[in-house]
């Protein structure tokens, strides 16, 4: 079968899915192979329960149903069909990755977009090479615009993204020190973020660029750009106000010798970054700035980032970002923590970062020692294998380690936080959105 062919079952179709527990009627059926599962053996309960087709790469499955659609790869077809349909609906499609800030500022972009255009964006972070492919073939005919985000472990893995979705925008938050164990070292997080950038300068586009960060300036050189950040001398720019009282992020933007004043519900001024990525996109873009304010002030983060709860039964004021922990965005938001004016004791409460492989033991003992010289911070609990190994290294009195999520759930039932302020930082595996209700 052609890709035109299995492009027009698609058409008909409607949708895809790589779930036989949940589709839309008459979804395509893509049978893809995990580490512990083989799509292959959920296609024909695929069919039965609704979906039109199913497209596999198992011979003897495929005899069993004239509706199975043999391929060699069914990975591999999902994304030619992808990169197919891009090209039919050939709408500008926006690119963004970074180690952090990358979910967040695509929710910013989508809203300001919104303001004007119907835009298709990715759903949650499905940011990978089953993510990408599956956003694309989500975008509608009457989608004008696209917001792809894109993530990567290893090298090559964002060109491969790339290659799939061939945006004509790029946008790269910033690079840090995550993913360590699969890019071997932070050069290499730059080496695979940049190739966001390697794109678009073999392919031709825009990039928008974050000027207060050296290493994306450096590696923009000859690209046509449009900027933002504090220190820009063209393009979007701003200064930050006094935090509010729920200590989300303030700002004054400048735009056409006009001033506005921005109060978003965005805990952390490490998130002007965010805001002003988005600024920068209305207005390429054309959506009025007026209207670009407005929808960053009417964005509320979800899913346990830069959150706040300003009430909680025990009297504690919370701030939860409680997705995704690497040694960069825990000391930036320790900083900002730090710096939040607020009679109420303080406690920070940080769970393991992954994926940092040979350097994990230095990065948490460089974090511990940091976090040991913290003089306005009452209490620190420390949670998980990697912190508890360095607690007989590591043991100044305001700190303390637990050896697991459930050992702090212990802790907390017995000697509970009451009035104090509060952050939650750790991964998503780390399951600390179950532990805002002990708080």
């Amino acid at each position: 079968m052609t890709i035109e062919q299995l492009y027009n079952l698609f058409l008909e179709a409607g949708s895809v899915t790589i779930d036989s527990r949940s589709f839309q009627p008459k979804a395509l059926f893509f049978a893809l192979k995990g580490e512990r599962f083989d799509g292959n053996q959920f296609a024909l309960q695929a069919l039965q329960q609704g979906c039109s087709y199913a497209v596999v790469d198992d011979a003897e499955i495929a005899q069993k149903d004239d509706r199975c659609i043999l391929v060699e790869d069914v990975w591999q077809t999902l994304v030619e069909l992808a990169r197919y349909h891009r090209r039919q609906l050939a709408i500008p499609l926006l690119a963004i990755t970074g180690t952090n800030g990358k979910t967040t500022s695509k929710e910013l972009i989508a809203t300001v977009l919104r303001q004007r255009y119907k835009v298709g964006a990715t759903e949650g972070n499905l940011n990978n090479h089953i993510g990408v492919p599956l956003t694309l073939l989500r975008l509608q005919k009457e989608h004008e615009i696209a917001v792809v985000e894109m993530g990567a472990s290893h090298i090559g893995d964002i060109q491969d993204l790339a290659d799939i979705a061939e945006p004509n925008f790029a946008l790269i938050t910033n690079i840090g020190r995550a993913h360590l164990e699969g890019f071997g070292s932070y050069e290499g997080v730059v080496q695979a973020k940049g190739e966001l950038y390697d794109y678009i300068h073999s392919h031709g586009g825009q990039i928008f660029l974050h000027t207060d960060d050296e290493i994306l300036v450096k590696l923009a050189e000859g690209l046509p750009s449009l900027t933002y950040g504090l220190e820009a001398t063209d393009g979007v720019k701003a200064t930050l106000l006094p935090r509010s009282e729920d200590y989300c992020l303030a700002f004054q933007l400048s735009h056409n010798e006009t001033l506005y004043d921005v109060y978003t519900h965005l805990v952390g001024d490490y998130n002007l970054p965010n805001a002003l990525s988005a600024v920068a996109v209305g207005l390429f873009f054309e959506v009025p700035i007026e209207d670009i304010v407005v929808a960053l002030e009417s964005y509320t983060p979800t899913n346990n980032r830069s959150q706040f709860i300003p009430s909680t039964p025990l009297d504690n004021e919370l701030i939860v970002d409680a997705y995704n922990a690497n040694p960069t965005s825990m000391r930036i938001a320790v900083d900002n923590f730090v710096q939040l004016s607020s009679a109420r004791p303080k406690a920070i409460v940080l769970g393991d970062m992954y994926e940092l492989g040979a350097e994990a033991v230095q990065e948490h003992r460089a974090l511990v020692e940091y976090l040991s010289a913290l003089t306005t911070i009452d209490t620190i609990y420390l949670v998980g294998a990697e912190f508890y190994s360095l607690r007989t290294e590591l043991h100044p009195p305001h700190i303390h380690y637990f050896p697991s999520r459930e050992a702090l759930v212990v802790e907390l039932q017995q000697q509970p936080f009451r009035g104090q302020l509060i952050l939650l930082k750790a991964s998503n595996s780390m399951r600390f959105s179950s532990l805002v209700e002990l708080c």
